[in-house]
């Protein structure tokens, strides 16, 4: 069984899936906080249109799904601004107009190509040595920057009037953290697809946020169920021939399910007790 790990596809999905899925859920943490946990899918979205434009332009896909995503992000910010609207329904435009546009471009390019298949579902069996390194550096970047950034983005996340009063650039780090956002949603889109991107995202931060604990727990929990998800899914997927992104998700949800069950036995078994 251990002959897996002796393939070269096998140690770069590992390692990329690794690096990805820790970024994902440090930041995905103060998305969910922040009640921004459709983010992922509408930045998915517009990557979607951003692949596009790659495939169209035959340009590297992932570069052009960053910059447009990047803008997209910086738009949310602008928006809640400078409008009523609340985050969650720019969110949903951003992801409608992401669709819509995607689709334009895919109807003009003469329909679906095989490059903008594995964008959809994803496969980080097949990641290429641009991928690789790419996943690498941008998850490298995004773990330092939240550990430098996470006490005031957790301030900003819980009391945002008290977090301006303190001092704090509110501003400044919010597009950061957005930028940084974008940026992981799209490198994400290799391991599980443009359509699960939000998964990796939220299931490992709910499952960790039902347990209950503090803030630094719950951030370590989301890191290993994540990894736990992502190593369980990609080994899993290989020996049953089935796509790794829709195993990486099962799996996350069979952890979340599992303690959703825990909680709800020890909700019950203390309820009977007190009775």
């Amino acid at each position: 069984m251990l002959e897996i790990f002796t393939y070269l596809f096998i140690q770069k999905a590992l390692i990329s899936g690794i690096a990805i899925s820790i970024a994902c859920s440090m930041l995905g943490l103060f998305l969910v906080v922040k009640r921004y946990a459709l983010f992922g899918d509408a930045i998915s979205h517009i990557a979607l249109s951003g692949v596009s434009i790659g495939i169209f332009l035959n340009v590297y896909p992932l570069w052009t799904s960053i910059i447009t995503s990047t803008i997209a992000s910086l738009g949310i910010i602008r928006l809640r601004k400078s409008t009523k609207l609340h985050g969650d329904t720019i969110i949903s435009i951003l992801l409608l107009s992401g669709v819509a546009f995607a689709v334009m471009l895919i109807s003009i390019s003469n329909g679906f190509t095989s490059d903008l298949f594995s964008y959809l579902f994803g496969n980080i069996l097949l990641i290429s040595n641009e991928d690789f390194i790419t996943a690498l550096i941008a998850s490298s970047i995004i773990i330092a920057s939240i550990l430098i950034l996470k006490d005031r983005l957790y301030y900003i996340a819980i009391n945002l009037e008290q977090a301006k009063l303190s001092g704090i650039k509110v501003d400044l780090i919010e597009y950061i953290f957005m930028i940084l956002a974008s940026v992981i949603a799209i490198v994400a889109i290799r391991l599980v697809g443009i359509l699960l991107v939000s998964s990796i995202i939220v299931l490992p931060n709910a499952a960790s946020l039902m347990l209950g604990k503090g803030f630094k727990f719950t951030m370590l929990a989301s890191i290993i169920i994540s990894v736990t998800s992502v190593v369980i899914g990609i080994i899993s997927s290989y020996y049953l021939d089935i796509a790794p992104s829709s195993m990486i998700v099962i799996i996350g949800l069979v952890i979340l399910l599992g303690i959703v069950i825990k909680n709800s036995y020890i909700s019950k078994k203390g309820f009977i007790l007190n009775r």
